[in-house]
């Protein structure tokens, strides 16, 4: 049902031009392989924790500075988009706000949240590589899709994905659930597989990063309260 209603929105209201069907196909297999990767990371880490943060661990490498760290990983998700937005061809007014909404969560993500971070454990040097070349990746799939292929119609904000309509008391980590439910946004206001890509990687890695984060509450807090799911309120 959903990849029915996903494919209507799309035939009538976004379409890819022609040109450069290398690239095209180039952005849809790198979609493909994000999404495969999201399902193998939600099955690995289910096993083994994501090791930064309060997870980090020297078996995956030297410890970098947690703040810098984190400033040079994401980095490249906010330079792309600012850099193919004003070198390369833009198709509407649409796209430039889709990139925006894109530009402004990198902007806070990568020059506002590391340096108000407050202490963190060293970052392992395995797991900041693996962020750097997945923002790198994602970065440029983003941007390239938005700057040169997905176009949109003039009603496409008048399109059902824009209606608009603490959850500490829901949820163990409702900064992850937020998270996603702003690419579960961003994926149905472009509807690129590139977007939906991301949206479910992202739900994979910091879905289980969320129930494991809910079972150290659990273990560490006796009272800690029994009805508080980790992610999803009412449901995971």
């Amino acid at each position: 049902m959903l990849k029915t209603i996903f494919n209507a929105a799309k035939e009538t209201l976004v379409h890819f031009p022609n040109n450069s069907h290398a690239e095209q196909d180039l952005l849809y297999y790198m979609a493909i392989i994000m999404i495969l990767c999201g399902a193998m990371s939600a099955v690995a880490l289910i096993f083994i924790p994501s090791p930064y943060g309060r997870y980090s661990s020297s078996v995956w490498g030297p410890g970098l500075n947690p703040k810098m760290a984190w400033f040079i990983q994401e980095l490249p998700c906010l330079f792309t988009p600012v850099v193919m937005t004003l070198y390369d061809s833009v198709s509407s007014n649409v796209n430039n706000m889709l990139l925006g909404l894109f530009i402004i969560h990198y902007f806070h993500r990568t020059l506002i949240f590391p340096f108000i971070m407050r202490g963190g454990k060293p970052t392992p040097t395995f797991p900041f590589l693996l962020a750097l070349f997945f923002c790198s990746y994602n970065g440029f799939m983003q941007s390239r899709t938005l700057t040169q292929y997905a176009v949109y119609g003039r009603n496409w904000t008048s399109n059902p994905a824009f209606i608009i309509g603490g959850m500490f008391q829901f949820v163990s980590a409702p900064n992850f659930f937020g998270e996603t439910l702003e690419w579960c946004g961003w994926a149905l206001a472009c509807c690129t597989l590139q977007a939906v890509a991301f949206a479910f990687f992202t739900a994979c890695n910091v879905g289980l990063r969320a129930w494991q984060h809910h079972r150290f509450y659990i273990e560490k807090f006796d009272d800690y309260p029994k009805s508080r799911k980790a992610f999803i309120p009412f449901v995971f």
